[in-house]
């Protein structure tokens, strides 16, 4: 073999071995990333919805509705933009079914690069937060008010911005799996 075909076998060895991680490592840390992110966001949405039930009366706002934005806090017993309302079992039961499928869309390639890892992480937090919210209070607890938009809390953002993230992966980004057939 000349010089150059020795070279261009060791550069897509080399290659191959960056591509193809060990199966048991990759998989490792896309659970700790996935669990990592879910927690952070949980936590984040359990305090400030704690924060707001013991400093704000129901119904009250701070600072005043003049503001662009500003933290009123009420409740919601259905899905978002308060449709599905008083519908608690249903929402309960398709939150859980939606729990699952993050868990089984996360395990499964070609949802296994960084960035996805923490999109569906977010998504996790977020479900779980306002599920707990549901099934301990019978509604999910809603405080960030901006104008002309409907009021929603810390797991309503991180799910949204998750599915997003989500979907802008996939339609502009592609999966690594479809990236590495084209070449």
């Amino acid at each position: 073999m000349t010089d150059a075909a020795t070279d261009s076998v060791e550069a897509g060895l080399n290659r191959s071995a960056i591509r193809a991680p060990s199966r048991q490592g990759a998989r490792g840390r896309q659970w700790w990333v996935l669990f990592a992110v879910a927690s952070v966001v949980f936590a984040a949405d359990q305090i400030t919805k704690h924060l707001v039930r013991s400093r704000l009366a129901y119904g009250e706002g701070w600072p005043s509705v003049d503001w662009f934005v500003h933290f009123e806090h009420v409740t919601n017993t259905g899905a978002a933009f308060s449709i599905l309302q008083n519908q608690g079992v249903f929402l309960i039961v398709t939150s859980l079914i939606g729990l699952g499928a993050i868990i089984l869309y996360f395990a499964y390639p070609p949802f296994h690069h960084p960035v996805l890892r923490v999109a569906f992480g977010m998504q996790l937090g977020g479900a779980v937060g306002n599920l707990l919210d549901r099934i301990r209070l019978g509604s999910v607890t809603d405080f960030i008010k901006f104008r002309y938009y409907p009021t929603f809390n810390v797991a309503d953002s991180c799910i949204v911005v998750g599915v997003f993230i989500l979907a802008w992966f996939l339609l502009f980004r592609g999966t690594d799996n479809q990236r590495d057939e084209a070449a």
